[in-house]
């Protein structure tokens, strides 16, 4: 019997449907972002209010465009703008416009008010769907790539030798311009040679400023330790070792990248080496099961360690506070542990104070023994009680859920979206984005909440 196939004929020309949603069914994500988008006002958004030059695209479609994309872990412009011709939902969202990607890029760096008054909706949505309560919270922080290269770091030492080089360099092309002018030599050559060292010198002088200014505020915030040692070192009639007063002065070995300067060189993992980077901040709903991150930001600093207060103060008012807060040793600090513990206004902290209380829900521990590092116990009264509340039925029950919660987020967002580096610069910009990035995930889980609560 011979073989029988469907004939695929693509010389007969092809029409669309009447109505792309014939091609977009009703349960799909697409529905779902265009109606969230549409709650937020126009006033949020930067808009043309002149009326002047060419007509604007909705700005509400513009957000559910990269929302939706961002779901679906299309990041770069111009991938965006490919969907905008390829993918039939995205076509449909846009009304089978197609959008460059120098609107797209624009319009994600000047919106930052309106994707941080997006992510504040999506999540009072959630609460009026009852999928929302603000119980325990996790929260945690993890490296992601900036645009920008480690080979593009300069030390202070070495950028003022190289602000000294290029100095001199423009001094003597200058001189070479005045010889060839008078000589009546073509000089083309040398305005270009003059503005190209410029243009590095301008660089090297804005790296030397924000290595002075980062100097600065680091003695600045020293400032308070060393008075406070200096006046108990008083108190001893001035015995003990002398306090060395904090430097304005960079180090010679300070680093700032050429790039972006707000980046900072961190390290991943031993396979990853160092990379330039920032640190991504979630703070995600821990307790209720919906995993919905309520509160992020973007830090330069490489370690948690200053972290859970501004983790904590970037949850949005509407939402209340907290009633518990999960973090791991990262986060440990007697200071912050004590104010916490000193103020019932605050939410109670389960923060573990070494790597073993981090690791206490696992039942063995699969690495070699030669590669076990001992625990290290804390002395200090305030962190010997913290280890002693963790290790309780009712903490270890708690801190059970920081791991099923924040680090399921990040690998969501880094394994199924597939986001690991930012495509913006600057820290202001870089926010914008891990906040659109955040956005877009709780849209997607909010989604798939509400579609088994409505099954149940």
């Amino acid at each position: 019997m011979p073989q029988r196939f469907r004939v695929i004929d693509r010389d007969t020309p092809m029409l669309m449907p009447p109505d792309l949603r014939d091609w977009v069914g009703e349960d799909d994500l697409v529905h779902f972002v265009i109606e969230a988008v549409d709650r937020l006002p126009l006033s949020s958004f930067h808009v043309n209010y002149k009326g002047t030059g060419s007509k604007q695209l909705p700005p509400h479609t513009m957000l559910a465009l990269l929302v939706f994309c961002y779901s679906y872990g299309v990041f770069s412009s111009r991938r965006i703008e490919r969907a905008t011709h390829r993918d039939v939902a995205v076509r449909y969202l846009c009304g089978d416009t197609q959008i460059d990607h120098d609107t797209i890029c624009t319009f994600r760096r000047k919106n930052r008010a309106a994707i941080e008054a997006a992510f504040v909706d999506i999540l009072e949505l959630a609460r009026e769907l009852k999928l929302l309560k603000l119980g325990a919270v996790s929260l945690d922080g993890t490296h992601i790539k900036a645009n920008a290269s480690k080979d593009k770091n300069i030390t202070y030492a070495r950028a003022q030798e190289l602000r000294a080089q290029l100095k001199q360099d423009v001094q003597q092309l200058l001189l070479q311009a005045e010889q060839a002018d008078q000589e009546d030599s073509d000089p083309q050559a040398l305005p270009k040679a003059i503005a190209k060292r410029e243009k590095l010198l301008s660089k090297i002088d804005a790296a030397c400023a924000e290595l002075e200014k980062r100097a600065q505020e680091r003695a600045a915030r020293e400032q308070a330790e060393y008075e406070r040692k200096l006046a108990a070192r008083k108190e001893r009639g001035n015995k003990g070792p002398e306090s060395k007063a904090p430097s304005a002065e960079p180090k010679a070995d300070e680093q700032v990248n050429l790039t972006d300067a707000d980046a900072r060189l961190m390290r991943k993992n031993r396979r990853e080496g160092y990379t330039e980077s920032y640190n991504a901040q979630a703070v995600v709903d821990a307790d209720g099961g919906s995993h919905l991150i309520v509160g992020q930001r973007v830090s330069p600093s490489p370690s948690d360690s200053h972290e859970l207060e501004p983790d904590l103060a970037a949850i949005p008012e509407s939402l209340g506070t907290p009633e518990a807060v999960l973090a791991d040793c990262g986060y440990a600090k007697k200071e912050v542990i004590q104010r916490f513990e000193g103020d019932p206004r605050l939410p109670e902290l389960y923060v573990s104070v070494h790597r073993e209380d981090a690791h206490s829900e696992r039942e063995y521990d699969y690495r070699p023994p030669e590669r076990r590092l001992p625990a290290k116990e804390p002395k200090d009264p305030v962190l010997i009680a913290m280890r002693d509340k963790l290790r309780t039925e009712e903490g270890k029950t708690l801190y059970r859920k920081r791991g099923a919660s924040v680090e399921t987020v990040f690998g969501t967002i880094k394994g199924a979206l597939g986001f690991r580096q930012f495509h913006l610069r600057g820290r202001e910009k870089v926010s914008g984005e891990w906040t659109l990035v955040c956005l877009a995930y709780n849209v997607k889980r909010l989604f798939n909440l509400k579609h088994v609560a409505q099954q149940a």
